[in-house]
């Protein structure tokens, strides 16, 4: 995604490029040549005229979608990592351990990342008891309570059932954000936690299934 866009970019300025040769010649209409947009993960590509092209370069700017997906995804990444933590302990089957491992393995370099960007931007950080009303996908207290106090089958039940809920809102705010953000990192960021929490997904589904 990040090499078509950088590509997007190149074409886009060499088709609005006007030649230098006759400085002295009235400048040509603009050109009217189509460019192809690569699709976002599940999307087809589609084609846009060169005006269009130019304003789906991604921006080095943040906005405030850009902003409130950082700071959420954070809360949203902890939780995630707090319930990948039990799975040592309580699984009873070594793939969903494994698949644990991995889910912590990837978040925590996301955090370290969003935390940087954060600081960069001169936002706040959420802090570790930062409220979540309302956030796709989290596990009430309750629910976490029910899996902490599990073990075995039960827990990798439980744990399935919680985690394909918690990836599938991090799918959403990650979708959002690439319609409303306009910061390039930021869309890289979500571009990449929607490939990974989009395989994991299915992996926990055919673990559910076997």
């Amino acid at each position: 995604m990040r090499a078509a866009l950088a590509l997007l970019a190149a074409l886009t300025l060499s088709l609005t490029a006007c030649s230098g040769d006759e400085p002295s010649e009235p400048r040509a209409a603009g050109p009217t040549a189509p460019v192809i947009v690569p699709g976002r993960p599940g999307e087809a590509a589609r084609t846009v005229g060169p005006d269009e092209a130019a304003t789906l370069v991604p921006s080095p700017t943040a906005n405030a979608a850009d902003v409130t997906y950082v700071q959420d995804m954070i809360v949203h990444h902890r939780q995630a990592i707090d319930m990948a933590a039990l799975a040592p302990a309580r699984a009873r089957s070594a793939t969903l351990k494994g698949l644990a491992s991995r889910i912590e393995d990837a978040q925590k370099p996301e955090i370290q990342f969003m935390t940087s960007w954060l600081q960069q931007q001169g936002q706040r950080v959420p802090d570790h008891h930062a409220r979540h009303d309302g956030m796709p996908g989290m596990a009430t207290p309750e629910q976490l309570e029910a899996l902490k106090a599990a073990s075995g089958e039960e827990f990798d039940r439980l744990f399935l059932q919680l985690m394909i809920a918690h990836h599938q809102g991090a799918l959403t705010m990650s979708e959002q954000v690439l319609t409303g953000g306009s910061h390039i990192r930021i869309e890289e960021l979500a571009t990449d936690v929607i490939a990974t929490q989009s395989a994991e997904i299915r992996r926990m589904r055919e673990l559910q299934a076997g």
